[in-house]
């Protein structure tokens, strides 16, 4: 070709034995707005030289590979990039498009994006290799261990996720890891799928996420940047939510999501594959990352808590059966004595009166952390499926009570729609679901080890069963007028005793009312200053809240 035969072209005076970088950077300087004409060739014909033969290319590709180097600070190098420091067409570039791609071969710069849109980066140690006026050699990956395939991928993934490399370069060296270790067991069984190029990079993917972060609930999210095209991605969603993807049908993967309930939007894999893929690592599957619903009680923030008189008393008595030291105690003299050594609460109500805030507090304190259960989704969409969860969400928490140091509590929140009256005579499907639903938590409290804490609204609905089996049982009332005043106090420290007084008085607010009163004021007092922010506003703000949570006109449903 034209190109080479102008590349291989030599100055007529050969340069002074000079070394790499500065060969480089003389290619680099007198290539600027040269139009790659041959008058660049002549002058630069020997530095070219130099190049090629010091890094093992043809001339073509070590012109390049110096542009490429001289604007390595770049992570997002095109061809329009390359045309406009050589002052020419993108079409001029175009001729180099060979030499281009068999640098990507070689490791010594990484493409990215579309075939309509690539981006080129040269990677950091290729940059170092360079500086140090040496070829760069990539790490030969032949006979290597799992746990060295699986570091490999983590940085193949981290470059597609950065938008460092195309799914072509993914795939191609993905492809090269399995190729040249075959002896790997993990290859092995992948291999032996049957399973599209873009399924196999799902499921490696999904292992991946599992080794590095023991990920049991993987959501359309976390790989919606992992194919090139939209259509791609959106194909395996759909196959996904249907659960018609061959992940499902080779049983490699399964719904998860909160609270362990089947959830068509999130993802993990199953232990089968667990155990069949990833048995080279010597991952223990019971000692995988716990689910995502613990909440660790050092995440959460000391707030200040009024009470009434009664509600104190019970609080501090709770609080302190929880302390470690005494719930051991108490729990051996209990099985001693023959009798159940767990402890069901449950904190009833109206609306913002600390109950939630009072579990994170107890849990703070008595250093446990929380297993959440979101009611509203224990109830699947699948017919069948809710009385499996539900079962699976107590096997999950026994298993933590055992693995843990200290019992961890289960907290269901806004309990109402599961500890409701059970339906006499029951015939609909949905009855049926509901009244085994409670059943199945009837007889798991029966035999409950740890702790569980239930919150409700109201309490005449709840089925007898239940109230039995709530050993404590705490009634929290809006609170009195002098725990009002306190509120008022530590939400609002510059307000006065006597205005905070007078607010307590005229506003019988719950402790959840003063602090949407109080944000409101905080969020005023941001915007405007301190004008327009007096005891008149706040008692507006007050009535504002009154009316809201007080309009019986209101009506909801139907």
């Amino acid at each position: 070709m034209g190109k080479t035969k102008k590349a291989r072209k030599t100055a007529d005076a050969a340069p002074e034995k000079i070394g790499l970088l500065q060969a480089m950077e003389q290619v680099v300087k007198l290539s600027s707005r040269s139009e790659l004409e041959d008058k660049f060739f002549t002058e630069a014909g020997s530095y070219i030289d130099i190049v090629s033969k010091e890094l093992d290319m043809t001339p073509g590709q070590a012109l390049m590979f110096c542009i490429f180097i001289d604007q390595s600070d770049d992570s997002r190098i095109r061809m329009r990039d390359l045309a406009n420091h050589f002052n020419c067409r993108t079409i001029s570039i175009l001729r180099y498009s060979s030499d281009i791609d068999e640098l990507e071969k070689r490791k010594l710069i990484r493409c990215s994006g579309a075939s309509g849109d690539k981006c080129y980066k040269v990677p950091k140690d290729v940059v170092e290799s360079i500086k140090k006026e040496r070829p760069y050699t990539p790490k030969d990956m032949k006979g290597i261990s799992c746990d060295e395939l699986f570091e490999a991928l983590d940085d193949l993934f981290t470059q597609k996720t950065d938008d460092e490399i195309s799914e072509e370069s993914l795939q191609e060296e993905i492809t090269y890891l399995f190729d040249v270790n075959p002896q790997l067991d993990f290859v092995k069984k992948v291999s032996s799928y049957d399973l599209s190029d873009k399924e196999r990079l799902l499921l490696i993917f999904f292992c991946h996420l599992f080794v590095r972060d023991s990920d049991d609930c993987i959501g359309f999210h976390d790989f919606n940047n992992l194919y090139e095209y939209k259509s791609t991605f959106r194909h395996q969603k759909t196959t996904l939510e249907r659960m018609e993807h061959p992940l499902f049908k080779e049983g490699l993967i399964e719904n998860a999501g909160s609270d362990g309930l089947g959830d068509r939007s999130s993802f993990k894999l199953t232990d089968l594959a667990k155990t069949e893929l990833l048995s080279e690592l010597g991952i223990s599957l019971q000692n995988t990352r716990p689910d995502k619903n613990l909440l660790k009680y050092s995440s959460l923030a000391p707030k200040r808590m009024f009470y009434n008189a009664s509600e104190q008393k019970q609080v501090d008595t709770l609080t302190s059966l929880l302390i470690q030291k005494n719930f051991s105690h108490i729990q051996t003299r209990l099985k001693e004595n023959g009798m159940r050594t767990g402890f069901a609460c449950l904190f009833h109500g109206g609306p913002g009166t600390g109950k939630t805030e009072t579990v994170y507090q107890i849990a703070r304190l008595t250093e446990r952390n929380i297993l959440q259960v979101n009611v509203s989704e224990i109830k699947s969409m699948w017919v069948g499926e809710s009385e499996k969860n539900i079962k699976a969400l107590f096997d999950r928490y026994r298993s933590l009570v055992e693995k843990e140091e200290k019992a961890p509590i289960l907290f269901f929140n806004e309990a109402d729609a599961i500890i409701g009256k059970r339906q006499e005579g029951a015939e609909r499907a949905v009855e049926k679901m509901e009244n085994s639903i409670q059943n199945i938590i009837l007889q798991e409290m029966e035999n409950l080890t740890g702790i569980m804490i239930a919150t409700t609204n109201l309490t005449q609905n709840m089925d007898k069963a239940f109230e039995r089996r709530f050993l404590y049982k705490i009634q929290f009332d809006k609170p009195s007028v002098e725990a009002r005043q306190s509120i008022w106090e530590s939400m609002l420290p510059d307000i006065s005793k006597e205005e905070a007084r007078m607010l307590a008085t005229q506003y019988g607010f719950s402790g959840g009312q003063i602090e949407n009163i109080s944000r409101k004021r905080s969020v005023e007092k941001i915007l405007y200053g301190e004008d327009g922010n007096g005891l008149e506003r706040l008692k507006e703000l007050c009535d504002n809240e009154l009316i809201i949570k007080t309009d019986k006109q209101r009506k909801i449903g139907f």
